[in-house]
């Protein structure tokens, strides 16, 4: 049995195929296309009923089927609105300077509609596009590292960053991407996941700058820590580019002795967020001199050992060290902050795992030991004296750098740190908008290739997104459906322009303008 079949996809749109049922399974014989307004459906289905007509056959009687010569039908759609949008950010960007039409291709799928690659032919010709062969696209990721098309994107993304603004203060953060399969080999390999997840990963590393915009990408071993991806991106970064006067912003996961004493010796400026933990010892000469009790948005700027064995703070002295690297060799400077709002989160926070902790020590729960729980001679008991340390320290958070006050004050650490959303918002697109993952390549020169495509698709979707004022999603869900439409009417081809709504056309005239 023939019939159309009508299914969503990922952006929303109604796709017709034609389909039989076979063995309790749809199969489809023909994708007719997708639909996004009402009208485009009527019209495939309308297509797609007469193409199971003339399968099915007819009697001969010698009569020819009635055909209404008035009758429209649609011979194709394309969004050339939305890719001229993106090629025009493209060119924008310098990206043209990779001649390779395939690859364009891959990144405006990815962009539009994020896919497999095998089905991001179907994205194109839904765009209106003739998509290149499967084996083109197999050749791209070939040639995307043999011609360096990862350097060609980072040289262009410098110089639009820089065009912008400057590079003085970059981002830098890590995360992680899975692949469906189930055997590790010397890349892919399984290590720590935030998710909890045991599939093979990869940790990738992204520095951008104060907007969020791309500007080196690192692909490591999944079994990687994530403090030994920092330098590497960071060395790469200053070298292809000749940076040498530039402050690094990470966050407390990157803090390690190793890392911090390398870009400083490489002449780097950097603030990285402090562990709770070191709040004991940096403010040691505070707590004894006024007490514990902290008001709402004070700042205390004093110094932190850059190991265990150095500690040059002299408790002694009531007002607090001004950091200095040739008076405090053995330091680095600390700003610690007090937020009202943030010690009510983490007081609740506490609560929890205390109760918890209690339910664990009762029996009521089986659980692997919780925070505040210590064990004795086999027996559990609630950790006292670190839940009242805990407590003592809530509402603190706090930033190392090696700036001195007299270049950069407190405020503007702290305000230079939390800019590191911005990065976090990147990854986030990457893994949502732009679905990185989960990754099929198994080949490390197709994955280093897939970087490099969501790389490129990350700092368009970036650009236009600063352009526009709306997401890229949000973008694209407005100008996809303005499709330009071919029709067949009494034997002659009409093409029919889009009706561009008021805040379409405002969109397109922020972008392209």
């Amino acid at each position: 049995m023939v019939f159309l079949r009508k299914v969503k996809t990922a952006s929303g749109a109604t796709a017709v195929q034609i389909a039989r049922r076979e063995h309790r399974r749809d199969v489809v014989i023909e994708h007719l296309g997708s639909a996004h307004t009402e009208a485009e459906l009527a019209a495939l289905m309308q297509v797609g009923r007469r193409k199971i007509e003339e399968g099915q056959g007819v009697l001969d009687l010698g009569l020819e089927p009635e055909q209404d010569p008035r009758a429209a039908i649609v011979q194709a759609k394309a969004s050339r609105l939305l890719v001229a949008v993106i090629e025009s950010a493209w060119q924008t960007l310098g990206f043209g300077v990779i001649n390779d039409e395939a690859f364009f291709q891959l990144v405006l799928a990815r962009i539009v509609e994020p896919t497999s690659m095998l089905d991001a032919g179907r994205v194109l010709s839904e765009l209106g596009l003739t998509p290149a062969h499967r084996n083109t696209f197999s050749a791209t990721l070939r040639r995307a590292g043999q011609r360096g098309y990862r350097d060609q994107i980072a040289a262009a993304c410098f110089r639009d960053a820089t065009a912008w603004g400057d590079v003085s203060l970059c981002l830098y953060d890590v995360t992680t991407l899975y692949f469906e399969a189930e055997k590790e080999d010397d890349l892919r390999k399984v290590g720590y996941s935030k998710e909890r997840r045991v599939d093979p990963q990869v940790v990738v590393g992204l520095l951008v700058d104060r907007r969020g915009f791309p500007l080196e990408i690192g692909c490591f071993e999944g079994n990687k820590a994530e403090t030994l991806t920092m330098i590497p991106i960071i060395k790469a970064f200053q070298k292809r580019h000749g940076v040498s006067d530039m402050a690094v912003v990470a966050d407390a996961g990157m803090l390690s002795a190793t890392n911090l004493r390398e870009l400083d010796q490489a002449g780097l400026r950097f603030i990285v967020g402090s562990r709770v933990t070191k709040a004991p010892v940096d403010l040691e000469s505070h707590f004894r001199w006024h007490g514990d009790a902290l008001s709402d948005g004070q700042l205390i700027d004093t110094i932190t050992p850059k190991n265990r064995r150095s500690i040059e703070n002299d408790t002694k002295k009531k007002r607090e060290p001004v950091w200095d690297p040739e008076q405090h060799p053995g330091s680095w400077r600390a700003v610690w902050a007090y937020s009202a709002k943030r010690a009510a989160r983490d007081g609740k926070t506490l609560t929890l795992q205390e109760n918890r902790a209690k339910e664990v020590i009762a029996g009521e729960k089986t659980a692997r030991t919780p925070r505040f729980v210590k064990t004795t001679n086999g027996t559990k008991t609630l950790d006292e004296a670190s839940l009242t340390r805990a407590r003592r320290l809530v509402g603190l958070k706090g930033y190392v750098t090696n700036i001195p006050a007299g270049v950069m004050d407190p405020d503007e650490v702290i305000g230079s740190y939390h800019d590191l959303w911005r990065v976090e918002q990147s990854f986030r697109m990457s893994k949502t908008d732009l679905r990185a993952r989960p990754m099929f390549h198994h080949k490390r020169e197709s994955i280093e290739a897939h970087l490099t495509i969501v790389f490129a698709a990350l700092a368009v979707a970036r650009y236009l997104q600063q352009r526009s004022g709306v997401s890229i999603k949000k973008l694209v869900q407005t100008l996809r459906p303005l499709q330009e439409i071919t029709v067949s009417v009494a034997g002659q081809s009409i093409a029919a322009q889009p009706q561009i709504p008021p805040e379409a056309q405002e969109l397109i005239d922020r972008v392209t303008h």
